[in-house]
Formats: structure tokens, C-alpha cells, sequence
């Protein structure tokens, strides 16, 4: 097992196309660490940089004690398990786990060793003898992280293992690989666009974006304390709400008016962030996850209340998503931009006019619990938790009061 360290590395195409830059990331001895960010942010780019795949344009890659920069991918002692199986269809799965043994001329007992444990570790001996086109596609992938496993490496790097599979499948697999990871300790390095995936499988997880790290942190600092916009954004399902609302002074606290609502901000709250009495009688960014939320019917706390329509509801069984408009218009910053743009998908514009479903009024989504009866075109009371508000800058989108931006 080894660290891993990227130290201000850049990746540059073309000559001035930077697919990553500047990159500092830590990744300590037997960590699960996942990059996670939407399509283009230069996630697999860096991971292909530690594999060898891709030269570095600037800066030190560091694996171990070893600055690795121009040594080729099979003298990294990485193993890399890759979207597609790539497996080879003519041999079987004893066969293609023992491929890559058999041709560094590790000895017949070892490589027999190595493959009975993989297969027991991943339950494959009842397949071992079957070819991969007489699999599905979960052991097919069992099979190519079985081939990794065999290696013994020094670190496991996976890019979108799991992107091939169905919904059902991905969760059984998400905690193979967890119990895996306990397992073996290795140092792994998980690349997925997936944030419910990273959330999940992470000890820590580097959110990147346009090839810039945004933050690296665990999974739950990430959703607690995003330390900008498009963190708060990208991170967490449902995702936070947003909306441009005034901070004004309230006696001994304050009150956030957007739309036609206004929630307290209570005294406690000012003196846990003092950076928001900056903010006092001006605007900022109020954003609310949708699970800080519920039916006040169902809430037994006295906080404070908002009504609104319900416009769309989504019965889940175990939580009701409700989503309704507030009388406000969209937040324009480039982070909600680019949170639109990946929310559209890859290839789709992300125009001012398509930020929002809701037109010229911001959409919001409540989880609310599961024995409401709130259904669309009816009002529906909102219990608000205000201790769990977030706040940000209106012109940088930086967090307020967060530790790494003061």
C-alpha cells in the first residue's frame, strides 16, 4: 500500500486547453478516496495521470516515496479497473484472473494462490470455469475487479466501475466494494459522476470542477459544510435550494425576507457565524436542503413556518418529495449555471431561461414525511429547521462563515 500525492499538477491539451489545474490532493495510505464532478470537470483525467496513461503537463505526482512522473504505467505497482470489462471473451474467468499473472511469470502455485482467493473474496468460484459472455453484467464486473485484486498492488484506481449497471445492481456492488475496501486496505482511487455513489463509498471525496479542486473532505463535512455554491449544489439528492433573500436586523437577531416569506434567524445562529453580521441589511444567497423541511402537521418542533402551493409531488414510500414555486426569481451565478448545465445533462445548454422549470420563479423541493397528505394545487405548511441554514456570497458564491474561506 502507498500514499498518494498530486502536488500542483496540471494537465494541458492543445496548449491551452487545462483539463486539470493546479491540483493538491492528499490521498492518504488505504483510503477510499472518490473524485467525483460532473462530465468534463477532469476527474478521469487525473485518475489516467496517476495510472501513466496520461503525461503530466506541470507538477509532481508522488506514489510512496517516489515521484513517478515518467515512469510507465507497469512499473507504478497500480492496478486499474476501467468502465468496460474488457475482458477477453475466449478464455474463462479462472483464465482471464490469472492473464495478467501469468504474463509477469509469477510461479503456477502463487497465481493459483491469488485466483481461489479473489474468486472466494468476490463469489465467483461457481463461474470460474464459465466464459464471460455466459455472465451478467455485475460478475462481469466482479470478474474485472477480480483481476485487479489478484495483482496485489500497491493501489487500486477504478473509473466508473459501476456506470454500466443497473439501478439494483449498483447499490449490491456499492457494498461489495465497501466490504472489499475493508478487506483488503488497499489505497483506492474511485472516479464517478455519481455523488449518491460517492457519498457512499468515500472515506473522503475531492468535488472537481472545470479541473479545479473545489473541496476535499468526508462525506458528510461535504454535506454539512460545502465551502462554496456549487458544492452546496452538486452535492447532495434532492439538491439544496437557492434563492437570493435580504438579511435584516431583528432585535437581537435577524429575519431572511425572499418572495413573500420570512424566516428568523435566531440570535444563536449570528453568534455561531459572526461573519453574517456583515451581511446585515444586505443581500446573499440563502440556500435549504430539501430534507431541512417537513409537513408541520408531522413536525413536533415550534420553529418557524412558511405555506406554499404544491405544485408536483414525488411518493417515494419512504419520504414524499414536493416540489413548489417561490415568488423569486432564479439565482443567477456561474456556479447555479453550471449546476443547471449538469442537471441538464452533458451536451445540453444551460441558458438563463432553462435554470429554472418554474420560469421566472424559483422551483424548491421539500422531503417531507411519508403520512402527509399534501398532494399538487393544494397548501401545505412548512416546518423550516433554521439552525441547518446555509448562506453564501452573492458575487463569489463562497460559503459564509466557512472555515477554508476566511
Amino acid at each position: 500500500m502507498a500514499e498518494i500525492a498530486l502536488q500542483n499538477v496540471d494537465k494541458i491539451y492543445g496548449g491551452d486547453v487545462k483539463a486539470v489545474d493546479d491540483l493538491n490532493l492528499q490521498i492518504n495510505d488505504g483510503e477510499f478516496m472518490v473524485l467525483v464532478g460532473p462530465s468534463g470537470c477532469g476527474k478521469s483525467t487525473a485518475l489516467r495521470m496517476i495510472a501513466g496513461l496520461e503525461e503530466i503537463s506541470a507538477g509532481s505526482l508522488v506514489i510512496g516515496d517516489e515521484v513517478v512522473n515518467d515512469r510507465p504505467p507497469k512499473d507504478r505497482d497500480i492496478a486499474m479497473v476501467f468502465q468496460n470489462y474488457a475482458l477477453y471473451p475466449h478464455m474463462s474467468v479462472e483464465q482471464n484472473l490469472a492473464f495478467g499473472l501469468k504474463l509477469r511469470k509469477v510461479p503456477k502455485a502463487e497465481i493459483a494462490r491469488r485466483v481461489s482467493e479473489a474468486a472466494e473474496m468476490l463469489g465467483l468460484e461457481p463461474y470460474l470455469k464459465r466464459k464471460p459472455g455466459a455472465l451478467s453484467g455485475g460478475q462481469r464486473q466482479r470478474v474485472a475487479m477480480g483481476r485487479a485484486i489478484v495483482r496485489e498492488p500497491q493501489a487500486f484506481l477504478m473509473d466508473e466501475p459501476l456506470s454500466n449497471l443497473d439501478a439494483k445492481l449498483r447499490v449490491q456492488m456499492r457494498a461489495s466494494l465497501n466490504q472489499l475496501h475493508e478487506r483488503l486496505g488497499v489505497t483506492t482511487v474511485y472516479v464517478t459522476h455519481d455523488q449518491i455513489e460517492a457519498m457512499t463509498l468515500g472515506d473522503r471525496v475531492a468535488v472537481l470542477r472545470d479541473g479545479r479542486l473545489q473541496q476535499v473532505d468526508t462525506p458528510k463535512r461535504l454535506f454539512d459544510a460545502p465551502v462554496n455554491l456549487f458544492v452546496a449544489g452538486f452535492i447532495g439528492s434532492p439538491a439544496m435550494n437557492f434563492v437570493d433573500a435580504e438579511l435584516a436586523r431583528d432585535g437581537e437577531g435577524a429575519v431572511l425576507k425572499f418572495a413573500d416569506h420570512a424566516l428568523p434567524v435566531p440570535a444563536s445562529l449570528l453568534k455561531e457565524r459572526p461573519q453574517l453580521s456583515e451581511y446585515l441589511d444586505r443581500s446573499l444567497i440563502l440556500g435549504i436542503r430539501p430534507s431541512d423541511f417537513n409537513d408541520a402537521e408531522f413536525d413536533g418542533n415550534t420553529g418557524p413556518r412558511i405555506e406554499v402551493t404544491a405544485s408536483v409531488t414525488e411518493e417515494l414510500g419512504t419520504e414524499i418529495n414536493v416540489i413548489f414555486g417561490v415568488d423569486a426569481p432564479p439565482v443567477r451565478h456561474e456556479d447555479a449555471t453550471a449546476l443547471a448545465k449538469d442537471a441538464a445533462g452533458e451536451g445540453e445548454e444551460a441558458s438563463d431561461s432553462a435554470l429554472s422549470l418554474g420560469g421566472s420563479r424559483s422551483l424548491f423541493t421539500a422531503r417531507v414525511s411519508p403520512r402527509s397528505n399534501v398532494r399538487p394545487g393544494r397548501t401545505i405548511s412548512l416546518a423550516v429547521d433554521v439552525s441547518q441554514l446555509h448562506f453564501f456570497d452573492q458575487e463569489s458564491g463562497l460559503a459564509i462563515g466557512h472555515p477554508d474561506n476566511s
